[in-house]
């Protein structure tokens, strides 16, 4: 007789029976069909990072949030749901007697052990193809042109007059293999400047509110950022990469007002939400905003940071499991299941004001951005991404292996990918000084 597969495993998407407790394959406990909706903390939304230090008492705030969230589902939960809740609450309250002890002694920060870095760092730049270098390097890693005979600061200036990169964008988005509707919006497309120029938007939104307000939320939160993009361009051209940021702050505050109004107009929508992320493109610079736990990430084999690595994330994620890792209280791959992973304490849509945060970064030939929600990354993690992306494939052929990874791993949550891949225009590249 064949078994009925009412539920995946999480941890390794086997099908079990719909009265499983744990994975007959792995042997994990299966706590639910669905990925739990994500869960907007009240208090602690305008945390504090630093670049090396968190704050005590935000994050206790913060930790007291979760455990009053979880103490509330014990009271309207099946019995897996109530053990799961109980561990979390349990998890929470270690945490939360180790930073009270912290406070006791007088201390009113905590250090970040474990950060992401911000920003690719470069000492040379190619005035032939654009692509960034260790100090050392004599030839360009990417077209060859001999470094020798020319003056370091030269290099610099002469970054800007770099041929412009093409780039070859796909995109996909999938309700996953559990849940009824997609709450996720993606976008890509064009805008033109005031000066004639072109440049690339790309938008990952992932909703929150259950039923339709999920939905309704990261497709206005969308719709909001392009045309406050497309109205602030058709006047002005910002000439550097605070004025960008500033440019897509005031977006993500237009799209905050406007998912915020429909949420208050419309009272079955009260409380919707949605993650954003945001790349605007232009003249071979990425410039970013972004809002929640979806991501962006920037790739590249010839390595995106001086010390080598292929992968960055560009984005730090707004939840509390994120900031965990940021003091050393978890490892990344314990946050990536950990059971108050979905907890955030900034997202759009939930408050009259919101903070985004922004930042710009070289974009050089070889590199793919990638933009996802987290329904990917709770399956798939950044090496995983990181040899699909540099297989070789198509952008299309990328999003496609990626979100069927996250499928068959069990797709408990909706799933968006946008990948870019950047590339030397031909018609504008002008000849390599080469080895000899």
């Amino acid at each position: 007789m064949t078994q009925p597969t009412g539920r995946r495993c999480f941890f390794c998407g086997a099908p079990n029976s719909s009265t499983a407790r744990f994975c007959s394959a792995c042997g994990n406990a299966i706590s639910g069909d669905v990925e739990p909706e994500a869960v907007l903390l009240p208090g602690a939304k305008r945390l504090n990072v630093s670049s090396d230090v968190l704050s005590l008492r935000e994050l206790l705030a913060m930790v007291e949030s979760g455990i009053y969230w979880w103490q509330q589902r014990l009271h309207h939960a099946d019995t897996v749901n109530r053990e799961r809740a109980a561990a979390a609450i349990k998890d929470l309250s270690n945490i939360l007697e180790s930073l009270s002890q912290q406070l006791a002694q007088g201390r009113e920060t905590v250090r970040i052990t474990s950060r992401l870095p911000a920003v690719r760092v470069y000492e040379l730049t190619c005035p032939i193809c654009g692509r960034g270098n260790r100090a050392s390097a004599r030839y360009c890693v990417a077209c060859g042109s001999l470094f020798a005979n020319i003056q370091r600061g030269a290099l610099q200036e002469s970054a800007q007059n770099a041929p412009l990169l093409l780039l070859n964008i796909a995109m996909r988005t999938d309700v996953g293999k559990v849940r009824q509707n997609n709450e996720d919006s993606c976008y890509a497309g064009r805008i033109t400047t005031s000066d004639g120029m072109q440049s690339t938007l790309l938008i990952v939104a992932d909703g929150m509110g259950g039923a339709q307000a999920g939905e309704e939320a990261s497709r206005l939160a969308s719709e909001a950022v392009k045309q406050a993009l497309v109205d602030a361009l058709r006047n002005t051209n910002p000439n550097d990469d605070q004025a960008w940021q500033t440019l897509l702050r005031q977006a993500a505050i237009a799209a905050n007002q406007r998912v915020y109004a429909a949420a208050q107009a419309n009272r079955n929508q009260r409380g919707m939400g949605t993650t954003l992320t945001i790349a605007l493109i232009a003249n071979n610079r990425i410039h970013l905003a972004h809002i929640g736990d979806s991501r962006a990430y920037v790739l590249n084999a010839y390595g995106v940071t001086t010390d080598g690595s292929r992968l960055l994330q560009l984005t730090a994620d707004h939840t509390l499991v994120a900031r965990l890792v940021d003091i050393g209280q978890l490892s990344n791959e314990e946050a990536r299941t950990h059971p108050n992973r979905n907890m955030l304490y900034r997202a759009l849509g939930a408050d009259a004001t919101i903070e985004a945060d922004a930042s710009s970064q070289a974009l050089n030939a070889g590199d793919i951005l990638v933009l996802c929600s987290d329904g990917l990354t709770v399956h798939v993690n950044d090496q995983e991404l990181l040899d699909i992306a540099l297989s070789g494939a198509s952008s299309q052929n990328i999003c496609d292996q990626l979100v069927d990874l996250a499928n068959q791993r069990g797709g408990r949550d909706n799933i968006s990918v946008i990948v870019a891949r950047a590339t030397l225009n031909a018609r504008r590249r002008a000849e390599p000084t080469t080895r000899s």
